[in-house]
C-alpha cells in the first residue's frame, strides 16, 4: 500500500530538487564539451554518478518519510479524537440515514448512549427523524426538555462534496449524502434568567369606576363615602396580594404598577376584582362596576403607561365592566358579561354635536358610510348626517355599493323627484373620485375600517368622523379628528337624532327623513323589545314630533312571501343544543338579503320558551353570516368574539369563512362547550 503513496504538492517539489539540479548540470555540461572533450567526460561520469546516488537515497527516504507522515497523522488525529471527545458541548455525528456514527463523552452523559449505540438519533429525540434531517442544507435548531433541563440541539449537516472539494487526492461524482454534525447546548440557566427578567418588568394598569355618579345618586349622602371606602378597599386588597404599587389619582380611578410574573395569576382568576366590587351593597341600588387597562411589553415604562391608556379606552369603549389587556400588538380581553349602563345626561351627545357643526364647516363636502350590506338603522344615521350636512349648506353623499331588499324602499324615498340630490347615493368608485384631503368621511354604525363600505376612503382624507353603537374592538380606525362610540345606545339612529337635537337652532327634518331615522330604531330594538333605554324613547319621540308615521314606517319594512318563508323555515328547522340554544340555518335561496332574514329568524327564536340564545347561520357570498340573539341571561357578543366577529350583550354576529355551513354549526357547538366549561357563560 505504501508503495503506491505519491507525493503532492510541496513536499513533491522538494523530494524532486536533486533531479532538478541534475538537469541543470546537464545543460551546463553541454557547452563544456565544446571547449574540452575529457572535462565534458569527466563532468558527464560525474552527473552519473550524481544520478545514481540521488536515486537510491530517494528510494531509501522515501518509506522512512512515508512512515513518519502516517505517524504523525495517525498522532494528530488522536489528537483531535481526544479534544473531541473531551470537548465540554455534547457532541455526535450522524450518518445519511441518521445513525449515530460517534458519540464524546459529553453527549454520552446528557443521552446515556454509549459509545457502542449506533441506532437512529430517532431513538433518542423523536423528533429528529430521517425526513427531518433532510428538510434542509441550511443549520437547523431543535428544543427540548429533558429530565427538567432545556436543550436546544444544533444540526449542521456535512456534505461529502464540502469534505473533498479541497482534496488533491480524492474526487468524488455527483452525490447527495451527508454527514450530520449534532451539538447539544444545555440553555437551563440562559432560560431561567430570561424567564425571571420577563417576570420582574413592570406592568401599568390603569382601574376606572364606570358608574361612579351614578352609584353615588342611588345612595342615601351619609352611606356615599362608606361606599368609596369599601370599593377603595376591595381595589387596595386585591392588588396588594400581588405586591403591586396602588394609587388613587382621581376619585374613580386609580394607577396600579405590578411585576409581570403576577400578571398570569390574574388571568387565571379572569380578574375576580371585577365581579367581586359587584358585591358592594350598603344601600345603593346600582352595583358598583370597574374598567380595567393592562399595559406591557412596551420598550420603557413610559410606553407600557401609554398601552394601559390605549386598553382602557378600549374597555370604556366595549361598555366598561371588563378588562383589556393590551401587551404590545395584542389585545385580550376578559368580563364584559354586565349589561352597559345608560347615561342619563345629554351633555356628551351635545358637545359631540357642536363638535361635528365646526368639522363640516372646515371641510369642502361630506362623504357618509355605513357598513358594507347597508342595514335600515346603517342608512338611517347616513341620512341624519346628510340632513345635517344640508342645514350648513355642505354637499354630502352616502356611500351604498349593493342596496338590499331591506334598505330599498326607504332609498325610494329619497329621489329627485322628491326634491333630493341625483348623486345623493354613490358607489365606492364615485366616491374614491370625489374624495380629497378636504373631504369629510364620516363613517356611521361601525368602528371597524375593514368593515365599511369603502376602506380606501379612510386613506384618502385628513378629516374622519364616527359615531358608533357598537362594542370597541382591537381593529379601530386610527385618528379620527371625532370618535363617538356609545355601546349603551340602542342604535346609531338613536345617536344621530340625539344629535341632531342640538346640531343647529331650527335643524327641522322632513318626515321622510323622520320615517328612516324612526326604522333604523325600530329594526336594531326589535319594535323596542331590547336594549330600550330611556334615552331610546326620547329619540323616537323627537321624530315623531318631526313627522315620523308608524304605520308608514311598517309598511317599508315589509317583506317579500319569499323572504318569510324563508324566515319560517329557519324558525322551523331549528336544532336545541343543551337545552338552552337555538341553532338554525336559513335558507338563501330566492331571497334577496338572506343575512337581514337570518337576523330576523334569531328574533324570532326567543320567543321559544326556555331557549336562552339563538344562533342562525346564513351562507352568502361565498361567507357563512352567523347572527345570534339573547335577552339577558347569555352574552353573545362575548361568543362570537371568539369567532371573530362582535356587537352587542344581546345583539351580535360573526363571518366565517373556509367552512361549510355544517362545519360552522359544530364551531358554534364547540365554542359554547368550551365557554360553559370555562364560566364564561351559563347554561
Amino acid at each position: 500500500m505504501k508503495s503506491n503513496i505519491r507525493f503532492k504538492g510541496k513536499l513533491r517539489h522538494y523530494l524532486q530538487l536533486p533531479l532538478m539540479l541534475m538537469v541543470l548540470l546537464v545543460v551546463l555540461n553541454i557547452p563544456l564539451y565544446c571547449y574540452d572533450v575529457k572535462s565534458g567526460a569527466a563532468v558527464t561520469f560525474f552527473i552519473i554518478i550524481y544520478f545514481g546516488v540521488v536515486m537510491v537515497c530517494y528510494h531509501k527516504i522515501k518509506p522512512v518519510l512515508v512512515n513518519e507522515l502516517i505517524n504523525f497523522a495517525t498522532q494528530y488525529a488522536t489528537v483531535q479524537k481526544r479534544l473531541l471527545n473531551e470537548f465540554e458541548i455534547p457532541y455526535a455525528l450522524l450518518d445519511y440515514n441518521g445513525k449515530l456514527l460517534w458519540v464524546n463523552e459529553q453527549f454520552s452523559e446528557v443521552t446515556g448512549a454509549s459509545k457502542n449505540y449506533h441506532k437512529s438519533i430517532t431513538t433518542l429525540f423523536p423528533m429528529i427523524t430521517r425526513e427531518f434531517l433532510k428538510k434542509t442544507d441550511e443549520p437547523q435548531n431543535v428544543y427540548l426538555e429533558k429530565e427538567g433541563r432545556s436543550f436546544r440541539i444544533s444540526l449542521n449537516r456535512i456534505s461529502f462534496d464540502r469534505i473533498t472539494e479541497d482534496s488533491k487526492m480524492l474526487e468524488l461524482g455527483d452525490c447527495e449524502e451527508f454527514l450530520t454534525a449534532i451539538y447539544l447546548f444545555d440553555e437551563t440557566e440562559l432560560n431561567r434568567y430570561m424567564v425571571e427578567n420577563q417576570e420582574q418588568k413592570l406592568v401599568a394598569a390603569l382601574v376606572y369606576i364606570d358608574n361612579y355618579d351614578e352609584a353615588l345618586d342611588s345612595i342615601e349622602d351619609v352611606k356615599r363615602s362608606l361606599l368609596i371606602a369599601l370599593v377603595d378597599r376591595k381595589v387596595n386588597k386585591y392588588f396588594s396580594n400581588m405586591d403591586a404599587l396602588v394609587r388613587k389619582i382621581e376619585k374613580d380611578k386609580y394607577f396600579v404598577v405590578f411585576k409581570y410574573k403576577y400578571l398570569k395569576e390574574l388571568e387565571e382568576d379572569k380578574f375576580s376584582l371585577i365581579e367581586d366590587v359587584k358585591t358592594v351593597k350598603v344601600g345603593n341600588e346600582m352595583a358598583v362596576t370597574l374598567s380595567i387597562g393592562v399595559g406591557m411589553s412596551g420598550d420603557n415604562y413610559n410606553q407600557n403607561y401609554n398601552y394601559a391608556r390605549n386598553a382602557i379606552d378600549l374597555a370604556l369603549g366595549r361598555g366598561g365592566d371588563q378588562v383589556v389587556v393590551k401587551e404590545g400588538e395584542e389585545v385580550s380581553y376578559y368580563g364584559g358579561k354586565a349589561k352597559q349602563v345608560e347615561r342619563n345626561t345629554r351633555v356628551k351627545a351635545r358637545v359631540k354635536a357642536q363638535a361635528l357643526h365646526e368639522i363640516m364647516e372646515n371641510n369642502e363636502n361630506v362623504v357618509i358610510m355605513g357598513h358594507s350590506l347597508s342595514d335600515v338603522d346603517s342608512l338611517g344615521a347616513g341620512i341624519g348626517i346628510f340632513c345635517a350636512a344640508r342645514v350648513l349648506g355642505k354637499k354630502a353623499q352616502i356611500v351604498i355599493n349593493d342596496p338590499t331588499s331591506s334598505v330599498r324602499p326607504l332609498m325610494e324615498c329619497f329621489t329627485e323627484e322628491k326634491g333630493y340630490p341625483g348623486d345623493l347615493f354613490v358607489n365606492s368608485e364615485q366616491a374614491l373620485e370625489m374624495t380629497t384631503r378636504n373631504t369629510l368621511v364620516m363613517v356611521v354604525d361601525t368602528n371597524r375600517p375593514s368593515y365599511t363600505e369603502c376602506p380606501e376612503l379612510l386613506k384618502k382624507t385628513d378629516s374622519i368622523v364616527v359615531f358608533d353603537h357598537h362594542r370597541q374592538n382591537s381593529e379601530v380606525i386610527e385618528n379620527p379628528l371625532l370618535s363617538y362610540i356609545e355601546p349603551y345606545a340602542s342604535s346609531a339612529c338613536e345617536m344621530v337624532a340625539e344629535v341632531l337635537q342640538y346640531f343647529q337652532n331650527g335643524l327641522k327634518l322632513e318626515p321622510g327623513e323622520a320615517d328612516c331615522i324612526y326604522a333604523g330604531i325600530l329594526i336594531d330594538t326589535n319594535n323596542f323589545m331590547t336594549k330600550t333605554g330611556v334615552r331610546t324613547f326620547e329619540a323616537a319621540a323627537y321624530l315623531k314630533r318631526s313627522g315620523a308615521e308608524v304605520t308608514r314606517v311598517r309598511k317599508m319594512l315589509r317583506n317579500d312571501m319569499a323572504a318569510y318563508k324563508a324566515r319560517a323555515e329557519a324558525v322551523r328547522h331549528a336544532e336545541v343544543y343543551r337545552s338552552s340554544f337555538a341553532i338554525s340555518v336559513c335558507p338563501g335561496e330566492n331571497v334577496e338579503s338572506p343575512t337581514i332574514v337570518g337576523a330576523q329568524a334569531a328574533n324570532e327564536l326567543l320567543n321559544i320558551v326556555g331557549i336562552k340564545a339563538s344562533f342562525v347561520l346564513t351562507e352568502y357570498n361565498g361567507k357563512i353570516y352567523v347572527s345570534s340573539r339573547s335577552i339577558d341571561e347569555i352574552n353573545v357578543q362575548l361568543i362570537m368574539e371568539r369567532l371573530g366577529g362582535g356587537g352587542h350583550l344581546n345583539v351580535a354576529g360573526a363571518q366565517l369563512t373556509n367552512c361549510t355551513v355544517l362545519q360552522a354549526k359544530h364551531i358554534i357547538q364547540d365554542t359554547l362547550d368550551e365557554m360553559l366549561k370555562e364560566g364564561d357563560i351559563q347554561e
